[in-house]
């Protein structure tokens, strides 16, 4: 199929290298993109199918944490655009998406947020957001109008189903106390933040974006699943990588994988080599995001069986 496609291929550049009449070079030169279409979604299908899934590929329900890093106030208030692009992207692709976690700074940034996000391939796609993502602007409360360069981090954690990781009553320390932050008399009267520990391991979950005691306990123990998932999944693949010589999600974390970079509107790909302009657009979360996830992943796949190949 992909050789006969090929042979089509080559004989539209003909016709059109070779053709003096313009209406016949234009159905040519339809009848080529065609071609060279149907030719990538079959490259696409067979590396699909010779390359096996990423670990937790296939999960439908993941975690994605923004944390500000470098640079303060500003970093705080990217964190906040960041987790709103994420937000943005749920809705953009159908997914169902709920705040766990909501750390705000005085000025309207993030210090540090969780969403959870659930819908068909969710894994699949975000974890190719996990990494540092390096801004370059000029920030609201500069005024000699110096450009100032900050970073935000980005994890993406695949959230098991239940039956995958079990969490003992007998390894959990649950503890409640009154939220702080905004919410009136509610906050004062109510013990309805929740923190869990798992004795095990030493991990503390702090929930208390909801009024609900039994709605913040319940996301709590979501992201705590979720982080032991994690915890586990690392394991696996620093036993592995030495064999295999492949770099799968969190090594990738403390790499720099993006930068954003306002006086010129243009957003750089680190991993792919690629820059794109519209960086407004691309912060709403919707096509150009989406676009780009998808190169990432069919050049993850690329060269992962190229690996294969190799070995």
């Amino acid at each position: 199929m992909r050789r006969d496609l090929r042979y089509k291929l080559e004989t539209c550049n003909i016709k059109i290298r070779g053709s003096e009449d313009k209406e016949l070079a234009s159905l040519a030169e339809e009848e080529r993109a065609g071609y060279v279409e149907r030719i990538r979604d079959l490259e696409a299908q067979l590396r699909h199918a010779l390359v096996p899934e990423a670990p937790g590929g296939d999960c439908s329900e993941v975690v994605v944490e923004v944390s500000a890093g470098v640079g303060g106030q500003e970093a705080m208030l990217f964190a906040h655009e960041l987790f709103h692009m994420y937000r943005c992207y749920a809705d953009h692709k159908g997914w169902q998406a709920q705040v766990a976690e909501l750390e705000q700074s005085d000025l309207g940034g993030l210090r540090h947020a969780s969403l959870l996000v659930c819908g068909d391939q969710a894994y699949q796609h975000l974890r190719h957001e996990a990494g540092v993502h390096r801004v370059q602007r000029v920030p609201a409360t500069e005024k000699s109008g110096r450009v100032h360069t900050s970073t935000v981090t980005v994890a993406t954690l695949p959230q098991p189903a239940e039956v995958e990781v079990r969490l003992r009553d007998k390894d959990l320390q649950v503890e409640t106390k009154r939220a702080s932050g905004a919410g009136g008399q509610h906050v004062n009267t109510t013990d309805s933040a929740v923190r869990v520990t798992h004795l095990p391991t030493g991990l503390v979950v702090d929930c208390q974006v909801d009024r609900s005691q039994i709605k913040n306990r319940e996301m709590a123990l979501r992201t705590l699943r979720a982080r032991l998932y994690q915890r586990e999944t690392d394991r696996q693949l620093a036993e592995t990588a030495a064999a295999r010589k492949l770099q799968v999600g969190s090594s990738l974390r403390s790499e720099k994988i993006r930068t954003y970079n306002f006086n010129q509107d243009r957003v750089t790909d680190h991993r792919l080599g690629s820059t794109l302009h519209n960086l407004r657009g691309f912060l709403s979360g919707a096509e150009a995001l989406d676009c780009l996830i998808r190169d990432l992943d069919d050049a993850e796949k690329a060269s992962r069986l190229q690996q294969i190949l190799e070995q």
